[in-house]
């Protein structure tokens, strides 16, 4: 009986796998062993970010946040402080494109946030 060499299922992962790493660099794109590896770090890679991308946009959030304050003669710390006491329900997300998108909306929410401490601070 002659010997199979799985012939066309080798092709075909071979052909999967090199279309998967379409537009790599030199041998990661035309090398199957090459092609497996640049794919399994890229995976790596892409899982990682996932979760690093959420990090990223809540540090810009707080950094424009801060910004905003700042230029309103108050805190950040202060600020989310005073929202909390509040009872203002706004995430950071939204506080960051109130501060872009609509400043006298800011303004008020600084202002609101300032009595609530001040009235926290008397009590």
């Amino acid at each position: 009986m002659p010997r199979v060499r799985k012939g066309a299922a080798r092709n075909k992962a071979r052909k999967r796998i090199l279309r998967k790493a379409r537009g790599y660099y030199g041998t990661k794109s035309r090398h199957k062993q090459q092609a497996k590896v640049a794919l399994m770090r890229a995976g790596q890679f892409a899982y990682r970010d996932r979760r690093n991308r959420k990090r990223d946009f809540r540090r810009l959030w707080i950094t424009r946040i801060t910004a905003a304050c700042r230029m309103r003669g108050t805190r950040y710390s202060v600020f989310i402080h005073g929202i909390q006491q509040a009872g203002i329900l706004l995430n950071r997300k939204m506080l960051s494109q109130i501060a872009i998108e609509d400043p006298a909306t800011f303004d008020e929410l600084v202002k609101t946030a300032n009595e609530a401490v001040a009235a926290k601070s008397a009590a």
